[in-house]
């Protein structure tokens, strides 16, 4: 059996606990073993849950570590301290991820254990294991991504002929935008995932900090009907150009014959470009407790297959990246275009 820990059971440590339960003999049939959540730590009093972080990296059972409290702290310090103990930590934590993910990464392998974060892009669609692995032989020239749930929605929704505000207020009464929401209709949430995208293929870091960020707040209904027109719609993305050296995020008009112009809803989809296989799509449910919850399990299934060796996840030591600004006249309109 192999044991793990759960750090913070909110919507995602709820849901892994729950997929380990529900899909206990499918993950034996994987991994050839069974897995255990021995422990959870919360802050919350939360019956059988613990506090100290000591606890849990001290005890030689513990193989693997979720990190889903999202937040740099108390997060990196927490994942810092299990990583100098061997233990292996899987996470959603983008954030975390975008700010110290090449440090955290270079920990690891010095101890002989893994860092891994699948579930921080995309939710539940297995993009970053797929570009690591099956890609890793690929020169990738171009992502492009709907990368938010939220304001997909939104965008969706006002396509349909509803307003941004009332778009909002739908959505957050459905569960799907905070109740400040700026992370997300800002833009900068896509932003730190697009970071970690051009990071994982570029082979240098990119930083939230430095992407070009708009987000949909300025959107009209008239900026709909005028896509629509055109044979467009508009859809909120996270683009990496290696050949302009260029991330970014904008609001983008995206032609009917683009495959992301019928990615709609909560959902997410990211286009990528290979010098040899050409376009890949990767198309699933972006966020939600399930679909993330099963991302952190299958990095813990890859994990528990390699205890006490390193898993190469493509960021230990990447250089800092140099970002070039995008044209000022590369559209006509207020919006950038998806060729």
């Amino acid at each position: 059996m192999i044991n793990i820990a759960v750090l913070g059971l909110g919507t995602v440590g709820g849901g892994v606990a729950e997929v380990v339960e529900k899909n206990q003999a499918e993950i034996k049939k994987a991994l050839g073993d069974n897995l255990h959540v021995k422990y959870i730590l919360d802050i919350r009093e939360i019956p059988g849950a613990v506090k100290d972080i000591n606890v849990i990296v001290n005890d030689p059972d513990i193989k693997v570590i979720c990190e889903t409290m999202g937040g740099k702290e108390p997060a990196y310090t927490y994942t810092h301290l299990a990583l100098e103990h061997g233990i292996s930590v899987c996470t959603s934590n983008k954030e975390l991820v975008d700010a110290h993910g090449v440090e955290l990464s270079a920990i690891a392998r010095e101890h002989n254990c893994s860092y891994l974060f699948e579930a921080s892009v995309g939710g539940g669609i297995p993009v970053l294991r797929a570009l690591r692995e099956s890609c890793g032989h690929e020169k990738i020239s171009y992502i492009a991504g709907i990368l938010n749930g939220t304001c997909n929605y939104i965008l969706t929704n006002m396509k349909n002929g509803t307003d941004f505000s009332e778009a909002l207020k739908e959505a957050q009464g459905k569960g799907f935008a905070e109740r400040n929401p700026a992370a997300d209709v800002e833009g900068h949430d896509t932003a730190r995932k697009i970071a970690i995208l051009a990071s994982l293929v570029s082979g240098k870091k990119f930083s939230y900090e430095q992407i070009e960020c708009e987000g949909i707040t300025k959107i009209t209904q008239e900026d709909f009907i005028e896509a629509d027109k055109n044979g467009m719609s508009i859809k909120l993305l996270g683009v990496y150009d290696a050949e302009n050296n260029n991330v970014n995020v904008a609001p983008y008009l995206v032609p009917k014959t683009n495959p992301l112009y019928g990615v709609n809803d909560v959902f997410n989809g990211i286009l990528v470009k290979g010098n040899q296989v050409d376009n890949l799509m990767f198309y699933g449910r972006g966020a939600g407790k399930l679909p993330t919850a099963s991302a952190v399990v299958s990095d813990v299934i890859e994990c528990a297959k390699n205890i006490g060796k390193n898993i190469n996840n493509n960021f230990a030591d990447l250089p800092e990246a140099a970002i070039n600004k995008m044209p000022e006249n590369n559209s006509g309109y207020k919006f950038r275009v998806l060729s």
